[in-house]
């Protein structure tokens, strides 16, 4: 997330100053899309242009701009050069951290639409002021917003090739790094070696973090890890993994886009295996 970011629950007592809205209608969110760049809509209300928000999370502030997340009922057309855009395609059309924001405010409105009754005996929930969850006035049960940890690897043969695999779902051709979530119990080391032993055969040593994104998709962390291959013949599982195989660091097939951390893993190891073949 951007720095300007300042994250808050707590909304300003007077909104008398332009917000920018992430507002979201099935799971799509609205852009302005002018002449020029799309960008998000930035007004005092909402309901001047005739919108109605179901239901609202603050955000805190971007560039020191008030930050709203809302779910739009799905009746009433959007104002003039609004549109809907899925929220993939806003990684692509949005400033980098107002896309990550993006993410967020997704994910904090699905929260709220599956959190408004509570899970152990079904009274409605409220916002607790101060903090972000919700509680049941009647038994107390706090909800928090979930987030899912899933790990990443970029197995490499110690040379200058590098393990990627596909699902049966991606589109043919299109490889990428090993994933998985982390079950209840597991570091996350413990899950890189048990994702790659399950899912393709082989066993890992010196695992290494690389970095972490969030993934809203609906609600996920990745962290992603390197580590070098210490055995065992490449066997796809058949069902999360249909095919896997050795690829050169110079000659790699289709690859995730450019938003999603599994290629800027790939392309930094890549790039490291490929200098230092030219070093040696």
């Amino acid at each position: 997330m951007s720095s300007s970011y300042v994250p808050s629950c707590v909304p300003p007592s007077e909104r008398d100053d332009p917000a920018l809205w992430f507002a979201f209608s099935d799971g799509q969110v609205a852009v302005c899309a002018g002449s020029g760049d799309a960008c998000l809509p930035c007004c005092v209300h909402l309901t001047d242009y005739g919108l109605e928000p179901q239901r609202t999370q603050y955000l805190g502030t971007y560039d020191g701009r008030h930050c709203y997340a809302v779910e739009l009922g799905k009746s009433g057309a959007l104002p003039k050069d609004w549109k809907l855009i899925g929220l993939r395609d806003a990684f692509s059309v949005l400033d980098g951290g107002l896309a990550a924001l993006s993410g967020r405010a997704f994910q904090l409105l699905e929260w709220e639409r599956n959190h408004h009754y509570c899970s152990r005996c079904a009274s409605p929930m409220a916002q607790r002021p101060g903090e972000r969850s919700r509680v049941c006035p009647k038994c107390r049960f706090t909800s928090y917003p979930p987030v899912s940890p899933a790990i990443m690897v970029l197995i490499t043969d110690g040379a200058r090739r590098v393990l990627l695999a596909r699902k049966p779902s991606w589109a043919a051709g299109r490889f990428s790094a090993i994933a998985g979530f982390v079950e209840p119990g597991e570091t996350l080391e413990d899950a890189v070696a048990r994702e790659t032993r399950e899912e393709v055969g082989v066993e890992v040593r010196n695992i290494r973090y690389f970095g972490s994104q969030p993934w809203p998709f609906p609600h996920s962390l990745m962290v992603a890890f390197t580590a070098e291959y210490a055995g065992g013949e490449v066997r796809p599982d058949g069902t999360e993994i249909e095919e896997a195989r050795w690829f050169d660091a110079d000659q790699l097939p289709a690859l995730p886009g450019s938003i999603s951390i599994s290629r800027r893993l790939i392309d930094a190891v890549s790039a490291e295996l490929a200098g230092k073949r030219t070093r040696d």
